[in-house]
């Protein structure tokens, strides 16, 4: 099996600072730092260290060579990252002392991934493998709907949020993942409930009060609580549980299985600063829940 991720590659640019800056407000950093970003980077990283066989769609400028091939040395397949003739994406990241963050991002080569490079991919896809997409690069819809065709399951991570492509991308989804802010705005734009999409399995996550999840199928609802740490840099920690997700349900998992590693893995990414260069790996996240009494056999 294999995850084929339609997805942003950005260069992340991190300031330090004491406090977030007000409008209008100059603010001294206090550090810079620099990582290889965008939630697709981030997202298919996180399934690779998962222990998935990751095959990234996306786009680069010339200047973002380099991006594609720190995918590739942490194991991704990179076959499908076109060079185009558009500047690469790059995310200007604000960072306090408590973790929070504010985020400019300018999208670049991830909008103008050609149509084509997505398609002649996908061919190579299996049935039952799965596809991810995000709302940071072109053509979501068209890589879902072929997705669908080809017996592929279909993932979306719903950021940024857009209410417009969520109800586009709703009837070819299988997995949807959000955040519990997105999940309120798309509630109060459509007034739609999560329990009423026509999506197999919907995902929320919460921070510091968990995840939530809902199964259309069998109506089972569960809440499983988060795990405590002490937050260092939250960015980055919902693309890392969402790539440990569907890496463990590409290898099989069950859902609650897939969330609980993701869960473990978003803690240990929340305690580190920066994005997909930290991410952590499988062992790391077996090793935590060896601790908390669950045993690796039932995480392989």
């Amino acid at each position: 099996m294999a995850i084929w991720n339609l997805g942003s590659i950005n260069r992340d640019l991190v300031y330090e600072l004491v406090d977030l800056p007000q409008p209008g407000e100059t603010t001294l950093a206090y550090g810079k730092l620099e990582f290889l970003g965008g939630k697709g980077a981030n997202i298919s990283v996180a399934a690779a260290r998962a222990g998935a066989h990751v095959c990234h769609i996306g786009a680069v400028g010339v200047d973002g060579i380099w991006a594609a091939d720190r995918l590739l040395e942490y194991g991704v397949d990179t076959r499908h990252v076109a060079r185009v003739e558009v500047a690469t994406g790059e995310a200007i990241i604000a960072l306090d002392g408590s973790g929070e963050n504010q985020i400019i991002l300018f999208a670049g080569a991830n909008l103008a991934i050609p149509v084509d490079n997505i398609r002649t991919a996908l061919l190579s896809a299996r049935p039952r493998d799965v596809l991810v997409v995000q709302n940071e690069t072109s053509a979501q819809l068209e890589a879902l709907q072929f997705g669908q065709k080809r017996d592929l399951r279909n993932g979306y991570v719903a950021a940024p949020f857009d209410e417009g492509a969520l109800s586009a991308a709703l009837p070819y989804i299988d997995v949807l993942i959000m955040n519990e802010i997105e999940a309120v705005q798309f509630a109060e734009s459509t007034g739609a409930l999560l329990e009423d999409l026509p999506v197999e399995d919907v995902i929320v996550t919460r921070g510091a009060r968990g995840v939530h999840w809902f199964n259309a199928t069998s109506g089972e609802s569960l809440d499983f609580p988060a795990r405590p740490v002490d937050v260092v840099d939250t960015t980055g920690a919902g693309d890392t549980f969402a790539g440990f997700l569907l890496a463990g349900l590409d290898r099989g998992l069950l859902m609650t299985q897939a969330i609980s590693q993701g869960i473990v893995a978003a803690s240990l990414m929340v305690t580190r600063r920066g994005t997909a260069d930290v991410i952590p790996d499988r062992k790391e996240v077996q090793d935590i829940l060896w601790q908390d009494g669950r045993s690796n056999k039932d995480f392989v």
